[in-house]
């Protein structure tokens, strides 16, 4: 079997627990801070909704119930976000969750270079 070395790419990542944490939150359009303000659901990261699973159920991830989690849509389909996941912005500006220890495994901080704004 061959194998191969993952590209080193710099990616964009926040830490998500609730509803509106990621920053990209109520960016697309005037009534951003209105939307924030009555806790509506994030743009990044929606609410979690399935009328098949009750709010209270928990999940098979995390433990944590339903209601606390979030969505999110990716290239290949919706995934599941539970409190504690990253988002990630892929390289094609996609963005999906990934778990705290898998992140962990797989990235490293970037040190800011001088001049960067970061």
């Amino acid at each position: 079997m061959a194998q191969y070395r993952k590209k080193p790419v710099v990616i964009d990542a926040t830490r998500w627990f609730k509803n509106g944490d990621h920053p990209l939150d109520y960016r697309n359009d005037f009534d951003g801070q209105e939307r924030k303000r009555l806790n509506w659901e994030g743009d990044a990261v929606r609410r979690y909704r399935d009328p098949f699973v009750f709010g209270a159920t928990p999940c098979r991830h995390c433990g944590n119930i339903m209601h606390v989690h979030g969505w999110i849509d990716t290239l290949e389909g919706g995934h599941i976000v539970c409190p504690g996941d990253w988002i990630i912005r892929g390289v094609q500006g996609e963005f999906y969750p990934c778990k705290d220890e898998i992140f962990k495994l797989t990235y490293d901080p970037v040190e800011a270079q001088h001049g960067d704004n970061a």
